[in-house]
């Protein structure tokens, strides 16, 4: 799929899509394939159906966070270290996607000037950590599974949920604590979408590497559900009240999916103006609700990135 760049401006670049025929054989195609069935697993992890009833602790709100800052903070060293490389070079784009100092900023807010100080890489975003850092140094091919998972998930819906967080958590209009969703050096987050998703498909890649790529992101899936597990226990352990918004999940909603928020979010994610309504109506209904939606649907909508596109 070709697409075309131009500037405004002098603002940055402005990227303008252009619609051809994708291929099944395309890398983007060959993911969304090959990761449905992970993808559905994942969704229906108890973690996730706890999320869309609005059941969250506070403290959960940064430790996601957290886990977030570790995961990017990686990725990000082994993009760099691999930024020239034949097959990761086409989709280096640090100034528009990268996120690990935008997080630094939130957990700045959060935890105050110390931060640093007041977290820790918990065992299973060691785990995710560990494997980005493996595959960077030894199958730098592997890292666009991880990043086409992460960057364009992060840019799926993120703007809806900026306001939602806002909103939930009365943070400040000028963005302190919410940077993790602000990219802006991106004009279109649709046609940036597209971009990327045309560089992946023009890397020269065999069907062998395609297949493991698909693999590689097979284990992403599998480690953002080892975070989400953690993340369910140690709520346990937390002395605090529960916010129970009572938002539905699907078995609750007399068999009508759209109105379920996630998959309105999946929805708006996709670029329906009227999808990000009722996505905006479920989440508003739940005031409580919003704080978790807001927090954990940055590594949801990675989960979800190869359906949004």
């Amino acid at each position: 799929m070709a697409t075309k760049e131009s500037v405004s401006n002098g603002d940055g670049p402005v990227y303008e899509e252009k619609d051809d025929t994708l291929s099944p054989d395309d890398l983007s195609e060959v993911l969304a394939a090959g990761t449905k069935d992970v993808h559905e697993k994942a969704e229906n992890t108890q973690f996730v159906k706890d999320f869309l009833r609005g059941r969250i602790r506070k403290e959960l709100f940064k430790l996601g966070a957290v886990a977030l800052y570790y995961t990017y903070t990686a990725m990000e060293e082994e993009i760099e270290r691999n930024k020239d490389h034949c097959h990761f070079a086409p989709l280096y784009f640090p100034s528009e996607l990268h996120r690990h100092e935008a997080l630094a900023r939130d957990l700045e807010y959060f935890y105050g000037p110390e931060w640093q100080s007041q977290i820790s890489c918990s065992q299973a975003t060691q785990h995710y950590v560990d494997r980005i850092h493996q595959v960077g140094q030894e199958d730098p091919v592997l890292l666009v599974a991880h990043a086409y998972t992460r960057y364009m998930g992060d840019l799926s819906g993120g703007q809806v949920l900026k306001k939602v967080a806002q909103r939930a958590l009365k943070l400040p209009q000028t963005g302190e604590g919410l940077e993790f969703y602000q990219f802006d050096a991106i004009h279109s987050a649709k046609a940036f979408k597209q971009l990327y998703r045309s560089r992946m498909n023009e890397l020269e890649l065999d069907m062998e590497t395609k297949k493991r790529l698909v693999d590689e992101a097979v284990k992403a899936f599998h480690f953002n559900m080892e975070v989400f597990e953690e993340l369910e226990e140690i709520g346990k352990t937390i002395k605090e009240d529960v916010l129970d918004a009572g938002m539905p999940v699907h078995g609750a909603m007399d068999g009508d999916i759209s109105k379920c928020p996630y998959y309105a979010a999946k929805m708006a994610a996709s670029g329906g103006t009227t999808a990000a309504c009722q996505l905006a109506m479920a989440v508003l209904r739940h005031p409580t609700g919003q704080v978790l939606f807001a927090t954990w649907f940055a590594a949801l909508a990675g989960l979800a990135a190869w359906y949004l596109m």
